[in-house]
């Protein structure tokens, strides 16, 4: 594995490979020479079928697991690098928020593990709460607040350090059509808000349309990319899903993955601009 500074880009995947048990009876290989460039600001999906690595390739930009080949360079650092200078947050599709703590105190736990002091803490977390919303929540524990909000608590939380860039693994699969497309409109307002570079898994064409400016669709196991379709759909509104342009957007995510789907085709062999 290897690292050389690329401050161009908020993320650079440079021929990456992950195997599982490798060398054992029940290896299996997870990424298969992935290279992925995401730029400063840029909001990005992964779309692909269950088991194809999107959530894997999360896991290694943030280094919650390793790779075997390549190159990861998140902000021109190592994972490794970037996961102890702070320069991304997560959000899972589970909450993950301690019952035993308030709301506030959910959201300052990344500050205590970074040493601020309270009051530091305590401004940090309104200020949070405020952008997402949830100001008059932050002594009630997670158990009280519905699922959407407990939701926009761990995106506050992942937001805490104010990190350049946000990774997210399907975080709105858990909620109800209603309460996603709000969550989605909660995501593009933040994101207008602080200028987050987003890196968004999700097996929902729509989602993945509706939020991205760029759609990266990846291949049955072992996991590459095989498209990545340029979405253009200006500022978001009520009206937006129900545009022509949307449901053109759709369709062309739909059939990039129905082309690899069915012929396997190389990565190249398909780039979208919609």
């Amino acid at each position: 594995m290897t690292t050389t500074p690329d401050t161009g880009s908020a993320l650079a995947i440079s021929h990456v490979s992950k195997v599982f048990n490798k060398g054992n009876e029940n290896e299996v290989i997870a990424l298969s020479d992935v290279n992925l460039d995401v730029h400063t600001g840029e909001f990005i999906s992964l779309i692909g079928p269950s088991g194809c690595g999107k959530s894997t390739l999360l896991r290694v930009i943030g280094d919650l697991t390793g790779f075997d080949s390549g190159s990861v360079q998140v902000s021109g650092k190592s994972p490794e690098d970037a996961r102890k200078d702070r320069l991304y947050g997560i959000a899972f599709q589970q909450a993950a928020l301690f019952d035993w703590r308030t709301v506030s105190k959910n959201i300052e736990l990344p500050l205590e593990l970074a040493g601020w002091d309270k009051s530091k803490r305590e401004a940090r977390s309104a200020e949070l709460l405020d952008m997402v919303q949830l100001s008059e929540f932050g002594n009630h524990r997670p158990w009280e607040l519905s699922g959407g909000m407990q939701q926009r608590v761990a995106i506050a939380r992942s937001l805490a350090v104010d990190p350049p860039l946000l990774l997210m693994d399907e975080p709105f699969g858990a909620l109800d059509e209603m309460t996603r497309e709000r969550m989605q409109n909660e995501l593009l307002r933040i994101r207008l808000d602080t200028g987050k570079t987003i890196v968004f898994v999700t097996h929902s064409i729509p989602e993945a349309v509706y939020l991205s400016d760029r759609v990266v669709v990846m291949s049955p196991r072992p996991g590459r990319i095989t498209a990545e379709i340029n979405v253009d759909l200006g500022e978001r509104t009520e009206t937006t899903r129900e545009s022509d342009h949307f449901f053109h957007c759709v369709t062309s995510v739909r059939e990039a993955l129905r082309l690899h789907d069915t012929s396997r085709t190389s990565a190249s062999s398909f780039r979208g601009e919609v």
